[in-house]
């Protein structure tokens, strides 16, 4: 049990520290919303299996399945309401595009 701990911890680790390298290296607003919300919910949900497999009792999981269910409904809801705000925005250009990288 302390293994697949061990190694749910680190791919969830490995996913959220990716969608942190998402959110920098994405330059629009909808690509980095992807990169904020899929690697970082199953990081978040790999992380609280590793908690409930290092210790596996009923009184741990209550707090783990009502921490896991909320993290995949505001993300979710806060996801599309990004992308809506993005898709209905006037401007053609997405005003939160970052500038072009200068070649030397």
């Amino acid at each position: 049990m302390d293994v697949a701990a061990a190694v749910c911890l680190v791919v969830g680790a490995v996913l959220a520290l990716s969608a942190g390298a998402g959110l920098v290296r994405f330059r629009t607003t909808l690509d980095r919303m992807h990169a904020g919300t899929k690697p970082q919910v199953l990081g978040v949900l790999l992380v609280l299996a590793a908690m409930w497999l290092h210790r596996p009792t009923w009184w741990n999981a209550g707090p783990l399945l009502i921490v896991g269910a909320s993290q995949v409904i505001t993300v979710s809801v806060a996801a599309y309401m990004v992308g809506r705000a993005a898709y209905s925005r006037d401007s053609p250009r997405d005003e939160t595009e970052l500038p072009p990288e200068e070649e030397d």
